[in-house]
């Protein structure tokens, strides 16, 4: 029985740093800070920005390991592992701050952010497997929603909002001169230490004594080399990654850019920060309510389908109105609106690629779609920022001084019409039957078949 992200040489290199930062999706609060750090550790911008890159660089290939280790070693060892790294990172990442006297503060802080780099895949690929392995079927999708949304790490906006959420704001608000990095250093220790202990001494199962499904049973029934060869041959799959890493990608770059388009036009960076506050929130509570809605529906394609359809309208709005002066109301809506409609996909999009993937194992299925989300996102990052091109600062201009003001008519409107074409392309190409799904309603009518008629009763009545 089944159970339960001033003159002209100045100007010129102002505009190249900027355009490196914004290739550069801090995971774990330095951007905010990043002068005063600098200026603390003697640090140049170049090496500022590795602190930053090495994340991006890392990621790729060490998801694949990451994959490897979900799919074949188990998901408790490896959430142990993850745990331990980034544990480990921070420490090191801390060394400078407590201990005097170190000649190369940039070797440790490089090594602790390496550490947590490669901590980073196995947590942002866990929540599928956890939500397939630890959960029956009506509430896969809310349990995936819940451990995407709350991966209170900051490793990635489009893997962990509420991370990404928490750092941004601690940051700058623990760091208001030199002396208080150490304070924010320690901090930051605090949750990894945290969770590292109770990594080690509360797991101490990868899977439940009963699967919760028949597709729980048979997960990664399928070697990671036959898995990775039948995601290749899947016509669907390769269409849902493509879409929905050029999604992230998008999004990506969207919290990137936020108050760099928005500054030239007079808007405030608490204003830039309230709309990146609104975009999250808002895409939290989304996934709640289309991940319940999913749960009771299975409507996997069709919820992806409208969500990726409406959040690309919105997006086209976005690219209009942020040209615009005077529009907070309108932004503020806007931005909330692509955080509900967008944001809030991306569970349910996992979910669907598992279902279309079974039994290809969880991990390797749901981590190479991040994995080339996060490659589409780099590209398009890059197109963006080289599309963006310097003007003479207008009068109601309120970027920082030294941050020279661009032009992103362009680079939205671009924005805008990839986020269309890919939601054209997921519509018209993308159809698939819900493998998982079949396989476990045939295994339920097996066992109906087999069991005598007095025992189906407690079988039917543990029915969803």
């Amino acid at each position: 029985m089944w159970s339960e992200s001033v003159g002209g040489d100045r100007k010129g290199h102002g505009q190249k740093e900027r355009r490196v930062r914004a290739l550069l999706k801090d995971p774990v609060g330095f951007a905010p800070v990043a002068d005063t750090i600098a200026q603390h550790f003697l640090l140049s911008t170049e090496q500022i920005n590795w602190l930053s890159l090495v994340y991006f660089v890392v990621s790729i290939p060490s998801g694949v390991v990451a994959i490897w280790v979900l799919d074949s070693v188990g998901l408790r060892w490896a959430t142990v592992l993850g745990a331990w790294l980034n544990f480990a990172g921070s420490m090191l990442r801390a060394l400078p701050c407590m201990v005097v006297g170190i000649q190369d503060p940039f070797a440790f802080l490089m090594g602790g952010q390496s550490l947590c780099a490669l901590a980073q895949p196995l947590i942002i690929f866990s929540p599928a497997k956890l939500a397939a392995l630890w959960f029956p079927e009506h509430q896969r999708a809310t349990a995936n929603m819940i451990g995407t949304m709350c991966e209170l790490r900051g490793v990635g906006a489009d893997a962990n909002p509420l991370g990404v959420l928490a750092a941004n704001v601690l940051s700058p608000a623990l760091v208001k001169k030199e002396d208080d990095i150490a304070l924010m250093m320690g901090i930051y220790i605090i949750p990894a230490g945290l969770a590292c202990l109770l990594a080690s001494m509360c797991l101490w199962e990868s899977v439940p004594p009963t699967p919760p499904s028949a597709g729980a049973a048979c997960s990664t029934s399928e070697t990671f080399l036959d898995g990775l060869k039948l995601l290749a041959r899947n016509k669907a799959y390769v269409i849902l990654a493509v879409c929905f890493g050029g999604g992230v990608g998008i999004f990506s770059s969207f919290s990137a850019l936020l108050e760099q388009v928005l500054c030239v036009n007079g808007y405030s960076d608490e204003f830039a920060g309230l709309c990146g506050a609104l975009f999250i929130v808002f895409g939290i509570l989304g996934a709640l309510v289309l991940g319940l809605y999913v749960d009771r529906t299975k409507r996997f394609t069709e919820a992806v389908k409208v969500g990726f359809c409406l959040a690309s309208v919105v997006c086209v709005a976005f690219a209009l109105v942020s040209q615009l002066r005077g529009q907070t109301v309108a932004l503020a809506a806007i931005c909330s609106l692509l955080g509900f409609f967008g944001f809030s996909v991306a569970p349910i999009a996992t979910e669907l690629v598992v279902e279309c993937t079974f039994p290809v194992g969880e991990a390797a299925a749901a981590g190479l779609v991040f994995v080339m989300g996060q490659a589409q996102g780099a590209l398009i990052m890059v197109l963006l920022t080289a599309l963006a091109v310097r003007r003479a600062e207008p009068s109601f201009s309120t970027c920082r001084e030294g941050q020279d003001p661009l032009d992103w008519k362009v680079p939205m409107l671009l924005m805008a019409g990839l986020s269309t074409v890919f939601s054209c392309c997921l519509v018209l190409s993308f159809h698939t039957p819900y493998r998982r799904l079949q396989a476990e309603a045939r295994a339920g009518r097996s066992i109906q078949d087999r069991c005598p008629e007095a025992d189906r009763a407690p079988l039917l009545a543990d029915r969803p």
